[in-house]
């Protein structure tokens, strides 16, 4: 009788000791561990982890919104030699590049995310690496929130901006950082975020560059407890990137390495 008292004994303290791990776990908030890296190998997009925006953003949002002059298309995207290049181009009707999102595939709360990136160089050209929040089809920019890990504008050469637009902040946001290093456009460079529930924070090549944490979180300063996803594109002129377009540098290429993700689900 006193082994089977034991054994009884020692089975509620085991499960007592799982129930309360269940409990924390739920008042930390803790989530399964998730991660995604795309090194782009082959010879195609990877159409489980990426869509293409094809077009000119019209009828809903001609020229994407800021006044932009490409039209994106497929054929300006291309996976070769373990890169991402995304090409702008120009003719003799026009400008074209391209962009894709993860949008519906890979989207995630919090976490690290980074680009291994080589930057195009020319007046008129927005290259980016950002973010979008997941609901923007039903709560619409900016409150569902944008994460602006790369931004560079050739016709400010050596210039990397991230930023933060939120409903409080948007257009030209305060909620954010230029770094000017001198060499950015020679090679490949690493662009970083760390997302928490309580700050994101920007590295280039590993060193910090912007924290954004402000002392106040609702609806309008901080939009950023909810999945977001991913965007790569490389836009022509617009309101950030230009007006003015030296049509003498095309074409050009924006080349990514890998895009990696790790963190929370």
């Amino acid at each position: 009788m006193i082994k089977g008292f034991k054994l009884i004994l020692v089975a509620l303290i085991c499960f007592a000791c799982k129930e309360e791990h269940k409990n924390q776990a739920k008042l930390n908030n803790d989530k399964p561990a998730f991660s995604f890296i795309d090194q782009f190998d082959g010879t195609q997009l990877n159409d489980a982890n990426w869509n293409y925006d094809l077009g000119d953003g019209c009828p809903n949002l001609c020229g994407w919104g800021n006044n932009e002059r490409q039209i994106y298309t497929k054929e300006n995207v291309s996976v070769k030699d373990g890169n991402l290049i995304i090409t702008a181009t120009k003719d003799s009707t026009g400008y074209y590049s391209g962009k894709i999102t993860t949008k519906d595939k890979i989207e995630f709360q919090y976490g690290t995310v980074e680009v291994s990136a080589k930057l195009p160089k020319g007046s008129g050209l927005w290259p980016a690496f950002w973010m979008l929040g997941n609901d923007i089809d039903t709560n619409t920019w900016p409150a569902c929130g944008e994460i602006d890990i790369l931004e560079y504008v050739g016709k400010a050469p050596h210039q990397i901006h991230t930023t933060l637009h939120t409903p409080d902040s948007y257009g030209k946001s305060v909620n954010t950082k230029i770094t000017t290093i001198k060499d950015i456009e020679e090679g490949f460079h690493n662009y970083k975020t760390q997302w928490t529930k309580d700050s994101i924070s920007f590295y280039i090549d590993n060193n910090l560059v912007y924290t954004f944490s402000p002392k106040i979180k609702n609806e309008k300063t901080w939009p950023f407890d909810k999945p977001f996803y991913i965007i790569l594109n490389l836009a022509i002129g617009g309101n950030f990137g230009g007006p003015e377009v030296d049509d003498s540098i095309f074409p050009q290429e924006f080349i990514i390495d890998y895009v990696k993700v790790s963190g929370l689900n």
